[in-house]
């Protein structure tokens, strides 16, 4: 078995969709035979929280003759892959996709589908992208793909719905604090969009063939990937279609120093995104640095005049007094965090969109290698990477 692991080539100029699409334009019948068939990429990194709910939501949306399922994962030191094999276990082919885990030694997400994409199935057409951070309902794959095959699009995109698991207060609050326009600007994919071709939106399905002729995801990118790629997919005369009906449940952060975190890549992988491709940001976009520029203004001019320290305290006392009337409505103490996390997520995201666009976008760029290595340097590469452990294989095909 051979493991090639490398960055798909970017594609930086205009091109036109190959003429050739290899996907049919309809699903008919019932049987496998005449489904596309569906590979489903799960990047992972300690996911031990969510991982089989996530499995569990998609495992019986496709016929498993037409399916498998990739788990790919980034050297996850918690439960992940025993759960994932004790799940692919209590789920064996032919009555259930086949579901196998390769490692990530990238372990970002944007390399894990890449790698799903170039190390799927040769009868692969179509890829799935599933966080595991989330649940999908039993009519998503289905969805997307009829989606993807009637309208022609090359990507299919879905809405986000923010939720907490049972029993966790702190993540409630996030989760109401993300589903509020203050907390997403009004993006079309958190908020209330309707079906139709969009700019962007949360990844779900994609033609295999032109994500590949375009290089895939921009692996120098840890977040906002998608944001990028889809810039890119529509400079080559790809097509994205919002499904708005197949909304798939979102678990955010349950603290806040990991949403802090998160925030912080999301703004610097923005301004990276806007600088690579010369793009203006939007006011919302900018909204949060001017938060975060206003406050810090009203703080170092107290020195000067007392009275500016007032004008500091007005944004963060307008986002506690937010999550406090939530509070109120919901009956629910734990919704005073929402504010706090509002915070959170607002000067995070500033902070690293400011500090990425001083650094220029930073880091460098993507590592370029060839489309199609040839057989000795594949070798090369799989003798270096950490061999594959597959949860089950039910298939012969080759690999690599």
């Amino acid at each position: 078995m051979t493991l090639a692991i490398g960055t798909l080539p970017q594609k930086a100029a205009p091109a036109r969709r190959p003429p050739e699409s290899p996907l049919p334009r309809t699903i008919s019948g019932e049987g496998p035979a005449t489904h596309p068939f569906v590979t489903i990429v799960v990047p992972t990194l300690n996911e031990a929280g969510y991982i089989e709910s996530c499995l569990a939501s998609l495992v019986r949306q496709w016929p498993a003759a037409a399916c498998e399922i990739l788990v790919i994962d980034g050297g996850s030191r918690d439960a992940t892959l025993a759960l994932v094999e004790a799940f692919a276990s209590r789920h064996p082919v032919p009555d259930h996709p086949s579901i196998r885990t390769l490692p990530n030694p990238q372990r970002i997400q944007s390399a894990a589908v890449n790698l799903a994409a170039r190390l799927a199935s040769p009868r692969s057409t179509i890829l799935i992208r599933a966080d595991a951070h989330a649940s999908y309902p039993s009519g998503f794959v289905r969805r997307c793909v009829a989606d993807l095959l009637r309208t022609g699009a090359t990507s299919v995109v879905v809405p986000m719905r923010n939720e907490a698991q049972q029993g966790h207060g702190l993540q409630r609050a996030i989760a109401t604090a993300q589903s509020s326009r203050l907390g997403n600007g009004g993006s079309a994919h958190r908020a209330r969009p309707r079906s139709g071709f969009v700019d962007h939106g949360h990844h779900a399905a994609f033609d295999r063939h032109f994500f590949l002729s375009i290089g895939g995801y921009d692996e120098s990118f840890t977040h906002n990937e998608d944001a990028e790629l889809d810039h890119r997919a529509q400079r080559a005369g790809g097509r994205v279609w919002m499904c708005a009906e197949e909304a798939v449940t979102y678990y955010p952060r349950k603290d806040l120093p990991a949403l802090a975190r998160q925030y912080y890549r999301h703004g610097a992988g923005r301004a990276r995104t806007l600088l690579k491709h010369r793009l203006r940001p939007r006011p919302r976009q900018m909204a949060p640095v001017m938060a975060l520029g206003g406050s810090l203004a009203g703080l170092l001019g107290t020195a000067i005049e007392p009275m500016l320290g007032l004008a500091a305290a007005a944004y963060p006392a307008a986002c506690l007094g937010w999550g406090a009337l939530q509070a109120a409505r919901a009956r629910d103490a734990w919704l005073l965090a929402a504010g706090p996390a509002l915070l959170t997520m607002h000067l995070s995201w500033a902070t690293g969109f400011l500090r990425s666009a001083a650094r220029r976008g930073g880091p460098g760029a993507p590592i370029i290698v060839p489309a199609a290595p040839n057989r000795a340097a594949a070798v090369e590469a799989s003798a270096s990477a950490p061999a594959p452990t597959p949860a089950r294989v039910s298939e012969g095909y080759p690999i690599g």
